[in-house]
């Protein structure tokens, strides 16, 4: 003997298909609490869970004539809509960027050093400076083209009118240098 429930759903859903208004009402009030807490369980977020389901309701609007009364659950059928739906919407949430409080921004790092790391940089940057002034003019400019400003080996070494491998001896000579001058 059929479940009188499942055969007032299944005849429920034909009557939707049809456009019947009054049936789309007893649908709702009948189903609507069972997919809301399909779509609460999903997205674990109720305002988001109330909108999901009202474009569950209207998925089920359009395709009530695709339901085949095939003895399967009419609520079943109606399960699988919400639950996919609900899947979407959390896809779709995860592409979105995370919404965090303004508060929150004050706990990040900031962008700039700290005055301490700042304090740090600049003694290195005095420590280099006395030291590349150390060396030959040419020499120092020469790192610094190089290392400093990013100048090519032999973009430096046309510019200076010499051998690309005199030039790399030269840079080498200069760093070791440096490096003695900076280690004391």
């Amino acid at each position: 003997m059929p479940d009188p429930r499942l055969r007032q759903l299944e005849d429920l859903i034909a009557r939707v298909a049809l456009g019947d208004r009054a049936a789309f009402d007893s649908l709702y009030e009948a189903t609507s609490a069972k997919l809301h807490a399909v779509c609460l369980a999903v997205l674990k977020d109720r305002p988001e869970a109330e909108d999901t389901l009202q474009e569950v309701y209207i998925r089920v609007w359009q395709g009530a004539s695709r339901y085949a009364a095939n003895g399967l659950s009419p609520m079943t059928w109606l399960i699988t809509i919400a639950r996919n739906r609900a899947i979407d919407r959390l896809r779709a949430r995860r592409g979105q960027p995370a919404h965090a409080p303004a508060e929150a921004a004050a706990d990040l790092p900031a962008s700039q050093p700290s005055p301490e790391m700042a304090a740090i940089r600049a003694q290195e940057r005095r420590l280099l400076g006395d030291c590349l002034s150390r060396l030959e003019s040419a020499q120092a400019g020469a790192v610094r083209a190089v290392y400093l400003e990013g100048m090519s080996y032999a973009d430096l070494a046309a510019r200076e009118g010499m051998a690309l491998n005199t030039l790399r001896s030269w840079l080498r000579r200069s760093l070791l240098r440096l490096k003695d001058c900076v280690s004391q």
